[in-house]
């Protein structure tokens, strides 16, 4: 079973994705509604993916994604973000990052399945 932790200040996205995710019982979702928290579960819990909103007040996605970079056991932990910024510049400075997808809300359940497999695939 694979942990995915799911970051989003909107309760309703997270309720989303765990919707996509619950007819699939290959993968344990954990939530948080902010950068730190997430922090804090993703060195708890070791998660295998991280599906990261980049809009969030307090620590945001892209601040999130420099400090789990900078920490050695965490830093090549797969992230896919999902965010309202669709411009190239935006895409741009989440590949720079390391995200392994960029996803445009709203977004298709199968296209972030997509996502989610492939990176798992070849983290394994």
């Amino acid at each position: 079973m694979k942990t995915i932790l799911i970051v989003d200040d909107e309760q309703d996205v997270r309720i989303i994705v765990r919707m996509m995710f619950s007819k699939n019982p290959a993968y344990r979702l954990l939530e948080a509604a902010n950068g730190h928290d997430a922090l804090a579960l993703t060195k708890q819990e070791r998660p295998e993916m991280i599906i990261l909103d980049w809009l969030m007040p307090g620590l945001d996605g892209k601040n999130f994604l420099k400090t789990l970079r900078g920490d050695a056991e965490l830093a090549d932990t797969p992230v896919i973000m999902m965010t309202v910024k669709g411009e190239l510049a935006a895409q741009a400075e989440g590949r720079a990052l390391g995200v392994v997808a960029y996803l445009v809300k709203p977004f298709a359940s199968d296209t972030l399945m997509e996502q989610v497999q492939e990176a798992l695939k070849e983290k394994c």
